[in-house]
């Protein structure tokens, strides 16, 4: 199986598989004797084979590769997860230019900022600082959620100018 998400039980209709000579088989509920109780099997089965495959899809690219890097003893400095570039001046050079471009677009966000009017700036602030949504806010201030997301529209505009 290479899927690498689960289909939700209300759309599974019908379930295909492939045998090692490539001959398919269709299994349909209600048909060939096929009952819930087969079905219900067999999405245990499907889901457990997508778990597994995800599990062992982390286990690989996140854990695996953190360990491994070719041979011999100057492996680990090919490494990503091993290798010391606190010290590499190539590195420290990037760091610093991206540290400055940074700062340079906070700067730019700051006087941005200056051109939103209060209303603005405080659902800037209950969406990008307090990470609230959208239906809360709509909530506490008694409008639809639509109109929220319409403010957060003008209000992205309105940055998008003044940053640009």
């Amino acid at each position: 199986m290479s899927r690498a998400y689960k289909t939700s039980q209300k759309k599974r209709t019908n379930y295909i598989y492939y045998t090692a000579e490539g001959a398919k088989i269709v299994i349909t509920p209600g048909e060939d004797g096929v009952t819930e109780a087969d079905i219900q099997l067999l999405h245990e089965m499907d889901d457990a084979e997508v778990d597994e495959q995800r599990r062992y899809n982390y286990r690989i690219t996140a854990h695996l590769d953190a360990y491994h890097d070719g041979e011999g003893d100057d492996a680990t400095d090919r490494n990503k997860y091993l290798a010391d570039n606190t010290v590499n001046p190539e590195q420290l050079m990037i760091q610093a230019e991206d540290k400055a471009e940074h700062q340079d677009m906070l700067d730019k966000l700051r006087k941005a900022m200056d051109c939103l009017l209060p209303q603005q700036k405080e659902l800037f602030k209950k969406v990008y600082l307090e990470k609230r949504t959208n239906t809360e806010i709509a909530a506490e201030e008694g409008v639809t959620e639509a109109a929220i997301r319409g403010r957060l529209k003008k209000l992205q505009q309105r940055l998008r100018k003044r940053l640009s």
